[in-house]
């Protein structure tokens, strides 16, 4: 028979646990890696012991017709700390369901256990011990390598706390960057589709490397090495078992057919089936070969294993027999695989919070400050709220100032437009006042209202971005939100304020109107401001977001006041002047360039609009309820709506 799983698999001697970091060195060095680069990764001994089980773990979708699909059937199994684990097979047989599952990430419902030493997964505390490398590489276009790594570092383990200094964090990601390969573009844009910058590769590495930064004794990898080169995947996966041996990091990696070098790397292999998901083996990648001759299917010397194994799982093949290594499985293998699964569930190690608390005590030897372990707190978040909001601050001001599109879009379009507009209507304020004066701030507040409108694509980009950050538990919700509004928001409030005083300017206003018709413009400008951030928040993509934005802002228009007034709205209607931004900003407006003593041709305007003096606070403080109400529910829809779904 082939090796089977025994209860003594469960704990792991240290003496062998060194002699395999060892055996691991010597592989690495043999291979030609950086061991060094590897070593110098981290300065603390390695994390506590991290040990992950899963008992009868399935999922079954939900078709759009109401009928039920098993994706993947119960399977059990328990990973060691310090291993690396490869889960291969065919498309369909489940693979990145079972990772998700592991993770922590399924948003679906599915059956099953998975416990962390014993214990159940803690759900806030979770994302804090493990970290997850998924198959999208979605990062700002206008990041740079270094910088990505980074903030990683700095959002999962913070100096203060962990007892890592600036010397030590600056030395961890300079050695990141040279176990990847990304030194030569450590300070190159991460790219995009409109962007140059890094290659796909690249952009693959950068991704995987920010797992590694975040420094968690849990890391998922699904699919790391997919569009690599050979070369790549080699240094990749080199890379990863080095770490684990170093670091005491229980890595497990969804690959899709590897090469031999790259087989021979891991210390364990998952084997699964497709049609539905069924488990085929559970065990060593040594030991793998010698299960497969006992189950009637040797591997060539010549061959490489994995697409061996992926020809006999693979159902509708020449070379199919998975059915017969299913049925091999459960009569070999599961037995003293369900003995282990349920003796590493009776074996109690660390909680979450223990395993924060021990790895806290290990670093605080090789730190330099004093009675950091007094304030040492659990949280759901590495860092404080402060320092999230600090790193994002960061980040948004460099990303924004680098990017022209979004600096064009926010300051160069509206001078632009302010110039253009300026000259069409040059001289008009200076002019008797009338129905000219009235269309021209008419038409002047409608510009400012759709000034941010193009910005809700860049809003619902970032926001992908975000929710992928978010639920690694990098930073909150709320730090996103605040850091966007403390840097866009003044951005295009100046682009506003630009576009409105050249406009001003060329119209001939007089400087005692200035403060009236500024200040009123620019709250008109935060309110819509807020209305397509709170849409962009809300709507699944950009067409959707223009879909919802559009009713709300003819609203705005039609009951300004010029086209429907009070005197022609229905009775049923008039309720919405009292909510009319656009109303209130006109008449106050209108009411000031009128004067106390207005013309003829002024006070039949007026009258003709229904406008009239001393309900200017009125429309301050109901314009400012909108606009607390549209942040409060901007928030709401951005934690809550367009969740990831896996």
């Amino acid at each position: 028979q082939g090796p089977t799983c025994s209860p003594s698999q469960v704990s792991s001697c240290p003496r062998a646990r060194t002699q395999e970091a060892m055996a691991a060195v010597r592989l690495s060095t043999e291979s030609g890696s950086d061991t060094d680069s590897i070593d110098s990764i981290l300065s603390m001994d390695g994390f506590p012991n991290t040990c992950l089980t899963f008992k009868d773990l399935a999922f079954t979708a939900k078709l759009p017709k109401g009928e039920s699909k098993t994706v993947l059937e119960p399977c059990s199994g328990h990973f060691e700390s310090g291993e690396l684990v490869a889960i291969m097979g065919p498309s369909g047989c489940g693979k990145t369901t079972l990772l998700d599952m592991l993770a922590m990430k399924k948003t679906g419902t599915y059956s099953g256990q998975v416990c962390v030493n014993g214990h159940k997964r803690h759900p806030v505390l979770f994302p804090r011990i493990a970290a997850y490398v998924g198959q999208e590489d979605q990062m700002p276009a206008h990041w740079k390598v270094r910088e990505a790594l980074e903030f990683n570092s700095a959002l999962k383990c913070p100096p203060g706390d962990a007892g890592i200094s600036r010397k030590v964090t600056a030395s961890l990601i300079h050695n990141l960057l040279e176990v990847f390969g990304l030194t030569g573009v450590a300070d190159t844009y991460i790219g995009g589709e409109k962007v140059r910058g890094i290659s796909g590769g690249q952009r693959r590495r950068v991704t995987l490397a920010r797992g590694v930064a975040a420094q968690a004794p849990l890391l998922f990898c699904d699919e790391p090495t997919s569009g690599l080169s050979s070369t790549d995947a080699s240094l990749c996966v080199k890379a990863l078992r080095g770490i684990a041996k170093k670091m005491n990091v229980l890595i497990l990696v969804v690959i899709h057919q590897p090469r031999r070098e790259i087989v021979e790397l891991f210390d364990k292999l998952v084997l699964l089936t497709s049609s539905p998901g069924r488990m085929a083996y559970f065990g060593s990648m040594a030991g793998a070969p010698l299960y497969m001759e006992s189950c009637g299917h040797p591997v060539p010397c010549n061959s490489t294993p994995a697409d061996v194994y992926l020809d006999l799982l693979t159902p509708g093949t020449d070379e199919d027999d998975s059915d017969a290594l299913v049925a091999a499985f459960a009569e070999k293998q599961k037995p003293g695989l369900d003995i282990v699964v349920d003796a590493a569930l009776g074996a109690k190690g660390l909680t979450a919070k223990e395993l924060l608390i021990a790895a806290h005590h290990m670093n605080l030897k090789d730190s330099s400050e004093e009675g950091s372990d007094s304030k040492f707190k659990v949280r759901p978040y590495a860092v404080s709220f402060g320092t999230q909001l600090g790193v994002l601050l960061t980040r948004r001001a460099r990303v924004t100032m680098r990017n022209p599109g979004a600096m064009g879009m926010q300051l160069g379009m509206p001078t632009a437009m302010g110039i253009l507009w300026g000259l069409l209507f040059q001289g008009i304020c200076r002019k008797e006042f009338g129905t000219p004066q009235l269309l021209f701030i008419f038409m002047m507040l409608i510009m400012l209202s759709l000034q941010s409108l193009p910005m809700m694509s860049l809003f619902i980009d970032e926001r992908a971005i975000m929710k992928r950050e978010t639920s690694e538990r990098l930073y909150s919700t709320g730090a996103h939100i605040l850091s966007s509004f403390a840097i866009v928001v003044p951005v295009s409030l100046l682009g506003a304020m630009i576009q409105t005083l050249i406009i001003l300017g060329f119209a001939g206003l007089q400087v005692d109107y200035l403060p009236t018709v500024l200040g009123w413009t620019l709250l008109l400008f935060l309110l819509f401001d807020s209305l397509y951030s709170c849409v962009a928040a809300a709507a699944p993509d950009g067409n959707q977001a223009m879909i919802i934005a559009t009713p709300f802002l003819i609203l705005c228009i039609l009951f300004s006041g010029l086209i429907i007034t009070k005197a022609t709205a229905p009775v049923y209607l008039l309720w919405i002047f009292e909510v009319s931004p656009m109303r209130y900003a006109m008449q106050a407006i209108m009411v000031e360039l009128a004067g106390p003593a207005p013309t003829a041709e002024g006070q039949g305007v007026l009258h003709s609009l229904n406008y009239v003096a001393g309900e200017d606070m009125k429309g301050v403080a109901v314009i400012a309820c909108m606009i607390i109400l549209l942040r409060v529910l901007q928030v709401v829809f951005m934690k809550f709506l367009n969740n990831l779904q896996k």
